[in-house]
């Protein structure tokens, strides 16, 4: 940021750089500070409550304009970036984890946000979500669950249930749906959490505890399209007939076999942090590497390091 004077064209005797205040000195930022477009989701849709909720995270943890980063692949809710005023990345169908982790390890001073849906994260996403959770690369991608491909206009998904009508599938699907926890479980994932846009106490504890977490951190949000899959999430919405059932207390949340029986019951099952351990992430493991090959340079002109390399090739 800079001053600029009165004068114009200002003379660049003239430009000061603005000073920078002391963290803490700095405010939050409030929703209207952070919200740019708006949204252009369907009336009802669970999207909006995660929009609305990343908006009070970025203001309760005082995370500014220079440090939000919100990456999205294609999808209904995939167009976060376009209602975010801070840096942010509508990427191509499937491929926002791979831009993300070239953030993340080039920046640490930076907790990436990725926002997909079920078609982006587990479809044409889906190889490049369980090398990213391998890899443990520390970012928080929060996974907006409809399923069904809404944007498309009604096409079966991998976490539609058996017997969803769709466009693709006129008979009822036949295909047995994906289970986002064992997947992300037996891939690496280090933090994986479920929650719901229809509690939103819920989802802000989520966040805040997958922002925490130093690693691979899901959250599969349940977000209802309620154009092509309306009731879709009932059974997990009391003010509908449904239940919310958190993780119990005792749950084991290191406990990959724990994890595994709690992902494997009934749908909508529990919600809460199903699995959390610590583990090395890339980017220390990077880091250290880096650090390592700059010792042996330590001292030298870029064209004394450059000389070197050559002379190794002869």
């Amino acid at each position: 940021m800079i001053n600029i004077t009165n004068e114009f064209p200002p003379r660049l005797s003239t430009l000061k750089p603005a000073p920078i205040l002391p963290e803490s000195e700095r405010k939050g930022l409030t929703k209207k500070e952070t919200a740019a477009d708006h949204p252009t989701w369907c009336p009802g849709c669970g999207d909006f409550s995660v929009l609305a909720l990343y908006f009070k995270l970025i203001e309760k943890r005082a995370i500014w304009h220079e440090k939000i980063t919100t990456v999205a692949g294609i999808g209904c809710s995939s167009r976060f970036p376009y209602f975010v005023q801070g840096h942010g990345v509508h990427f191509i169908h499937g491929r926002a984890l791979p831009f993300a982790t070239g953030l993340s390890l080039t920046r640490p001073d930076l907790h990436v946000f990725v926002f997909g849906g079920d078609g982006d994260a587990f479809s044409i996403g889906g190889n490049h979500l369980t090398h990213a959770a391998r890899k443990n690369i520390k970012m928080t991608y929060v996974i907006m669950d409809n399923q069904v491909y809404g944007l498309t206009k009604k096409q079966t998904s991998p976490t539609s249930p058996l017997g969803f009508k769709s466009k693709t599938d006129m008979w009822g699907a036949i295909d047995h749906p994906i289970n986002p926890v064992k997947q992300l479980v037996s891939a690496g994932a280090t933090f994986i959490a479920r929650t719901t846009s229809t509690n939103p106490k819920h989802v802000l504890e989520m966040m805040e505890a997958a922002m925490d977490h130093d690693g691979f951190s899901v959250i599969q949000c349940l977000s209802e399209c309620v154009e092509f899959f309306e009731g879709a999430f009932d059974s997990a919405n009391p003010r509908k007939g449904g239940a919310f059932t958190e993780v119990p207390a005792d749950h084991d949340k290191t406990d990959e076999f724990a994890a595994y029986k709690l992902a494997a019951e009934p749908f909508p099952g529990k919600f809460g942090i199903h699995y959390q351990v610590q583990r090395e992430t890339k980017n220390k493991l990077e880091a250290d590497i880096t650090g390592k090959a700059r010792e042996k340079f330590k001292g030298l002109e870029d064209w004394q390091i450059l000389q070197r390399n050559f002379d190794r090739m002869k």
